[in-house]
């Protein structure tokens, strides 16, 4: 039986996996799409000089940068490099290498050419990999340990997650706070507690959402874990843009903020707006007036009624319809009917309600094991029928 699935690890924090041999030898490997921060290289396998000695490195699920090759080694993708840090050295892995990183430095508005980059010192060896990992295992206890402290100082905060530096001299304490926390008092505790340099960082709450993971209401995993690395602000206009209820309970994501999906569709449905006639009086027609009791927007649909409290016998008619009736009740012209429009289409969805009733496949059960006695479909004995042919 093989064995080597139970023992490897994914550390899809930081985009690796992690297994050791039965000799006890540490292997830590790239694991290429398991990080949100992936960037696919679309310039693989093409050469440029200029930018060969500068590599996208990158750390945990929120850090990653352009880093200068000063070791004179060969580098590539996937490879576990040493690298220079404020204090001490960090270790991380090899996302990016080639034209593909003078692409990314151009979208973070970086100029090679009056930008200070840390360097790369060496390819990690065994011992760097050993103490890396020796660093990442105290990251949960600590995360416990620093949220009992935070709570027995009273301080209103959360910590959200901790990142140890490659070398684990320092850790990145990651946090939530509504208003100004003063740390004075906590780093002292933290310092003394755990040993090691500090390091406040304050994150939103999406940040967090993004740090933790989990399932939306769609079933598939949070965007803000899955991709999202820059948030947008989002207002309750984006739900009304796309004509939703202003629900909070239906609005709002796992972070208590506003939905980050509330921005997909906006450009849709503003484009579609941008072609339905406002309404603000009437329509005028010989019967009487029809009042607009809603609009489906991407269908371009606006449907009227004779009576402005009901909804019940509701008329459709399209934007352009619509347009050319506004422009007839100013030139104080009025069609005959708004009842000689054609019926309303079909609805778009079709329920599901009683296609999962635990009896839909009985009868046809009971025919199949009445062809199995030696019956036909209409119940009679084929046996039977045969001998009243002879």
């Amino acid at each position: 039986m093989d064995n080597s699935n139970e023992s490897k690890k994914y550390d899809c924090a930081r985009g690796c996996t992690v297994e050791r041999t039965e000799e006890g030898e540490l292997i830590c490997g790239y694991r290429p799409g398991c990080c949100k921060m992936e960037v696919y290289d679309w310039l693989a396998g093409v050469a440029q000089e200029q930018y060969k000695d500068y590599f996208e490195v990158r750390f945990k699920n929120t850090r990653k940068g352009i880093y200068y090759n000063a070791s004179g080694q060969s580098l590539k993708k996937g490879d576990l490099v040493v690298v220079e840090a404020t204090t001490g050295h960090d270790l991380g892995i090899v996302t990016l290498e080639g034209p593909i990183v003078a692409k990314q430095m151009q979208c973070r508005k970086i100029n090679p050419e009056t930008a200070e980059f840390k360097k790369i010192y060496r390819k990690a060896k065994v011992y760097d990999t050993e103490k890396w990992q020796e660093a990442i295992a105290r990251e949960q206890e600590t995360m416990i340990r620093a949220r009992q402290i935070a709570a027995e100082l009273g301080l209103e905060m959360k910590i959200g997650d901790v990142e140890f530096q490659g070398d684990g001299t320092k850790a990145i304490f990651y946090y939530i706070a509504d208003g100004r926390v003063d740390f004075r008092q906590l780093i002292k505790v933290f310092a003394e507690e755990f040993r090691i340099r500090i390091e406040m960082k304050q994150i939103g709450a999406r940040q967090e959402a993004g740090l933790i993971g989990g399932l939306g209401v769609c079933g598939r995993e949070l965007c803000c874990s899955n991709y999202i690395s820059s948030f947008q602000s989002i207002s309750t206009s984006a739900a009304r843009i796309q004509d939703l209820s202003l629900n909070p309970q239906k609005l709002a994501g796992q972070c208590g903020k506003l939905k980050c999906c509330l921005n997909y569709e906006i450009p849709s449905y503003m484009d579609a707006q941008s072609r339905i006639p406002k309404v603000l009086n009437p329509l005028e027609f010989q019967d009487g007036l029809a009042y607009l009791m809603k609009t489906d927007i991407l269908r371009e649909v606006m449907f009227f009624s004779y009576d402005k409290f009901s909804q019940a016998n509701m008329f459709p008619l399209s934007a352009i319809e619509v347009r050319e009736i506004q422009k007839l009740n100013r030139e104080g012209i009025k069609p005959e009917s708004l009842k000689s429009e054609p019926e309303p289409v079909a609805p778009e969805f079709v329920t599901a309600v009683g296609d999962d009733s635990i009896s839909r496949f009985d009868e046809s059960r009971r025919r199949k094991k009445k062809n199995r006695k030696g019956y036909n479909q209409k119940g009679e004995r084929q046996g039977r029928k045969q001998e009243n042919k002879d």
